[in-house]
């Protein structure tokens, strides 16, 4: 893992990454890459191994994380196989990258971070967060409850 300092400008301080999914992630929540390029990135389907590179990140078992992204244990080999994920599904572990680097952000290390995105939450109806963020209304919504936490307003 490794870590960057951002702009202070920015809202993400120090984000630890992995070596393909975290840079991605990091270099457009710092701005280093436009939008553009991202979007085109996962248009173009992610290589499977960003998958998993996300399951070690959140250190959790391939098929319950692949249930989190709406990914079949059939279409999960598929993936594998041809070693290239969908659009959507490129979308979905960018999606939850995204979300990771955010509550390590918050939280201030990788272990709490991955604790607190499995531990229902009060603020998302007793869900948690991983649940939550299968939807990208969802994933809004562990953002915004993110954001009360940083900045004590937790309710």
């Amino acid at each position: 893992m490794k870590e960057l300092k951002a702009r202070p400008a920015d809202r993400v301080a120090e984000v630890p990454v992995s070596y393909r999914v975290g840079h991605l992630v990091r270099d457009s929540l710092l701005g280093a890459v436009p939008q553009a390029t991202v979007i085109a990135r996962l248009k173009g389907g992610l290589p499977f191994r960003e998958m998993e590179d996300l399951r070690d990140l959140l250190d959790l078992p391939m098929d319950r994380l692949a249930g989190h992204l709406g990914i079949s244990r059939a279409t999960l080999h598929r993936r594998k196989v041809a070693g290239r994920l969908d659009t959507g599904e490129s979308d979905r572990v960018y999606r939850f990258a995204r979300l990771l680097a955010l509550a390590v952000e918050t939280l201030e290390s990788v272990e709490a971070a991955r604790a607190w995105l499995a531990t229902p939450q009060v603020g998302l109806g007793g869900e948690s967060p991983l649940v939550y963020a299968e939807t990208e209304v969802g994933a809004r919504e562990v953002e915004d409850l993110l954001g009360r936490l940083e900045y004590g307003v937790y309710a």
